[in-house]
Parts: structure tokens; C-alpha cells; sequence
């Protein structure tokens, strides 16, 4: 009992450990949902977003005059902790609870009371001073208060997880240069189609990612309303009037982003569309890195029996049983970090259709299905960048060797032989072995001197001058 405190509830009395900052309904969470053994204290910024979202809501209470002076300097300076990365091991609630995100708001609402007690000169638990729902939970609900922590929560990573997209992209514009004038055979349906060169190759990658951060950039800006104000169920009860407005400026100006108070808080108590479209875009991007790494895997087969136009860095032996055996291990684990986003997807899709009513309470795992693949994401992107896409070399010859000997080009010749003369050389290179070039001089088709020039590889790379 010497390292415990009694503390009670609606159900009755629990032990809390002595030295906490959280109280008996974090307690009575940490027994009950044992889930994915993911706590939140392991989100930094999930605890400081809710951090954020009762320093604003104290902040608003205490410019209405319902909080005096003594307990805002406390809540402020408890708040700015946790803000600054202190006390996080005080939240150890798992992401995934029942209850709609009750136990996470409580364990705040607990942390940061307790905290303030001791700012003032009183014990943990000594709540007659500063009560986690009297106090800390003042003019709010846990469905007003989760819903904005998991969006300004989304906000913050999205610029982490952006700014490491980033990266990837640069990486792979610098292999565009570096590979500009690689002379290799584009493929559709997996058969050789027309000349290109690695440097296009890899500037497409990058092409397509630059995409994706302009989407997740305007996408995460759905989350800037906020239903604060609302309470239980956006009709406001217990808040007083001007509350929402004025609470989401304290937040914007507190955070930086420029949240707003949603003109319907009884529809935006529920609603989980921008989730649901932020999800989808998530998704999206995992698809694009999904096919990048199957075009990487595929690029560097071989090496002897396969394409062998590119090497990945080798990473670790490739076989327990096959000596000299090297795999594609980055792309390959980046794919199932994919599959893993595509998954998090139908989560987030069946927990926003779960919505009855006024409350949607299946938002802890749509909120921990997101902030997972943001960071399954981050990590995946950081691995590939590094450990593959930096050290990827050219077999050049390789390249130069498939083109020439491809019958893919023969497509360049359209525009002078046309169409039916071009089929019948690509059938008889393919009957005798023989190259598109040897034919068309051993038929008189073309001079050499218009040969060369038509199937030099750096003019079939872009669109040509009319022929007459």
C-alpha cells in the first residue's frame, strides 16, 4: 500500500501507483484493453496535440471567467510539459480502447491535473484543488476533444511523413540525371516496346511521388475544422455561449494551423469523412511505392537470367541454402509495408461506416490505423531511400545491348515504311534471328545512312518532325 494511492469513481475504488500523474480511469484502461500493447505515451505527437487541445480549452474557459488565475498558470505550465516532450511515459492507455476515446481524454485530463497539483504546492490526487472532469474536462466531452487531437494530430505528422516523401523524390530526380543518357528498351505487358533512357525511368518514380505530396498537403487541410464546443453531442451542453469559435482561435493561434470551428458541430461530431479521404490517400501512395519496388525487383533480376539493367545495394546474404544468392530485400519489405497501408485502409473504411447516430465510436482504430501507416510509411520511404535508391548503379552495356537487339524498334520505322512493311520486318526478325537493322539493309528498304540516323536510341527518345 506504501507505493500506492487509493483513488475512486463511478465504479468504486482502484490503486494507483504512488508516483503517477495519471489517476483511476487511466488505471481502470491499462487493466481493461490490453489490445496491441501500442500506448499512447509512444506517439509523441498524439500526446502533445491533446496537450495542445486542453491548453486552448483552459485557455478559453479562463477568458470567459470560468477558470481563475492560479489554476491556468498551473494547467498553462503543465500543458507546455507535455508539449515539450515531458511526461509522455504518463500515458499509458492503449491506442485501440473502447469507449470512443474516453480513456484517452481521461488520461489527460488526469496527467495534466495532477501535474497542476504539484505546480501549486499540492499532493497527486488532492483533487479538491484541481479535478481532472471539473477542471481539466471543463466545457468539453471526450467526443470534442479526441476528434481534434486525432486531427491536428494527423496535421503534424503529415508534414513529417511529407517532408521524408521528399526526400525519396530528390533521391530519385538525383538517379535521373545520373542515369540521363542510359540508353534502355521500355516494356509494356512486360514486352519490349520503344527506347527510352533509366534517367526517364527514374524520373517518372519521382514524377509520380510529387503527386502524392501535393495531394496529402490539401487533403490534410480538411482536418483543420474542429468540433470543439460541441461536447457529447454538438449541441453544445455545458459550454458556454461563444465557446467553439473562440476555442479553435486559441487553438490556431497555440499550434500555428489555422483550425476553425465547424458550422455544424452536430454533423461534425460524427463525421469521419476527411479520414476516410485521407486514408484513401495514404493507400494511394503505398500503391505507387508498391509498384516502384515491383519495377526495381524486376529491373534487377538476374543477374545472369534476368533483365540485370540495374544493381540494388546488396544488403545480406540472399539464401541459406543457394551460395552467392542476393534478393531485393528493401523493395521487397517496402511492398509489404504497403500491403500493411492497403490493410489500415479497410480498417478505417469499416470503423467510419460504424458510425451510429451521433457518435461515431470506432474512431481509436481509425485513428490508430492511420498514425500506423503514416509511420509505417515514414520509416519504409527512409529504408528504401537509403538503403537501395542512393547506391542503385546501371549496367549500361546491358541496357545499349537490349535495345539494339530488340525488335521493339522496329516501331520507329513506321512513320517511313509504315505500318504493314514494319510488321513484316518484326516477323521475320523474329523467324530468323536476325536483327531489325540487318534486314532492312539486306531488303534495300531503307539507305544506311536514313537507317542510322532513324535507330540511333537518342532519336527515338522524344517526338520527331513530321514526314512528308
Amino acid at each position: 500500500m506504501e507505493n500506492y494511492r487509493l483513488e475512486s469513481d463511478l465504479l468504486g475504488e482502484l490503486q494507483v501507483p504512488k508516483d503517477a500523474y495519471y489517476g483511476v480511469q487511466t488505471q481502470r484502461a491499462v487493466d481493461n484493453f490490453y489490445i496491441t500493447g501500442n500506448k499512447m505515451g509512444e506517439y509523441p505527437e498524439f500526446v502533445k496535440a491533446i496537450a495542445y487541445v486542453k491548453l486552448a480549452a483552459a485557455q478559453t474557459n479562463h477568458e470567459l471567467g470560468l477558470l481563475d488565475d492560479k489554476m491556468m498558470a498551473a494547467i498553462s505550465q503543465a500543458c507546455h510539459e507535455i508539449i515539450d516532450g515531458q511526461f509522455h511515459d504518463q500515458f499509458p492507455v492503449d491506442m485501440i480502447q473502447g469507449g470512443a476515446g474516453t480513456s484517452v481524454n481521461m488520461n489527460a485530463n488526469e496527467v495534466i491535473a495532477n501535474r497542476a497539483l504539484e505546480i501549486m504546492g499540492y499532493e497527486k490526487g488532492d483533487y479538491q484543488h484541481c479535478y481532472p472532469n471539473d477542471h481539466l474536462n471543463l466545457s468539453q466531452s471526450t467526443n470534442d476533444v479526441y476528434p481534434t487531437t486525432v486531427r491536428l494530430t494527423v496535421i503534424r505528422m503529415n508534414q513529417i511523413l511529407v517532408k521524408h516523401l521528399a526526400e525519396l523524390n530528390n533521391s530519385f530526380r538525383q538517379k535521373g540525371t545520373e542515369f540521363s543518357d542510359v540508353i534502355k528498351m521500355g516494356r509494356t505487358q512486360l514486352q519490349d516496346a520503344v527506347p527510352m533512357t533509366l534517367g526517364q525511368e527514374f524520373g517518372a518514380f519521382a514524377a509520380t511521388l510529387d503527386e502524392e505530396i501535393t495531394l496529402l498537403n490539401n487533403i490534410s487541410n480538411l482536418f483543420l475544422e474542429i468540433n470543439m464546443g460541441g461536447t457529447a453531442i454538438g449541441t453544445g451542453i455545458n459550454a458556454p455561449k461563444g465557446y467553439p469559435i473562440l476555442c479553435a482561435e486559441k487553438l490556431a493561434k497555440l499550434t500555428g494551423e489555422d483550425f476553425v470551428s465547424a458550422p455544424n458541430l452536430v454533423e461534425a461530431t460524427p463525421d469521419t469523412g476527411s479520414y476516410l479521404i485521407y486514408s484513401s490517400a495514404l493507400k494511394r501512395l503505398a500503391v505507387k511505392l508498391s509498384k516502384i519496388c515491383n519495377d526495381l525487383r524486376l529491373l534487377s533480376s538476374g543477374p545472369r537470367t534476368g533483365l540485370n539493367e540495374i544493381n540494388l545495394p546488396a544488403m545480406q546474404p540472399g539464401s541459406s541454402i543457394m551460395p552467392g544468392k542476393v534478393n531485393p530485400v528493401i523493395p521487397e519489405v517496402v511492398n509489404q509495408v504497403c500491403f500493411k497501408v492497403i490493410g489500415n485502409d479497410l480498417t478505417v473504411t469499416f470503423a467510419a461506416e460504424a458510425g451510429q447516430l451521433q457518435l461515431n465510436v470506432m474512431e481509436p482504430v481509425l485513428c490508430a490505423s492511420i498514425v500506423e501507416s503514416m509511420i509505417y510509411l515514414q520509416r519504409a520511404m527512409d529504408t528504401l531511400r537509403t538503403k537501395c535508391i542512393d547506391g542503385i548503379t546501371a549496367n549500361r552495356d546491358v541496357c545499349k545491348n537490349l535495345v539494339m537487339n530488340s525488335i521493339g524498334i522496329v516501331t520507329a520505322l513506321n512513320p517511313y515504311i509504315g505500318y504493314k512493311a514494319s510488321t513484316k520486318i518484326a516477323q521475320q526478325a523474329m523467324e530468323t534471328g536476325k536483327t531489325v537493322y540487318e534486314l532492312v539493309l539486306e531488303q534495300n528498304i531503307l539507305s544506311k545512312e536514313k537507317l542510322d540516323d532513324i535507330l540511333d536510341p537518342k532519336n527515338m527518345l522524344s517526338a520527331h518532325d513530321a514526314v512528308n
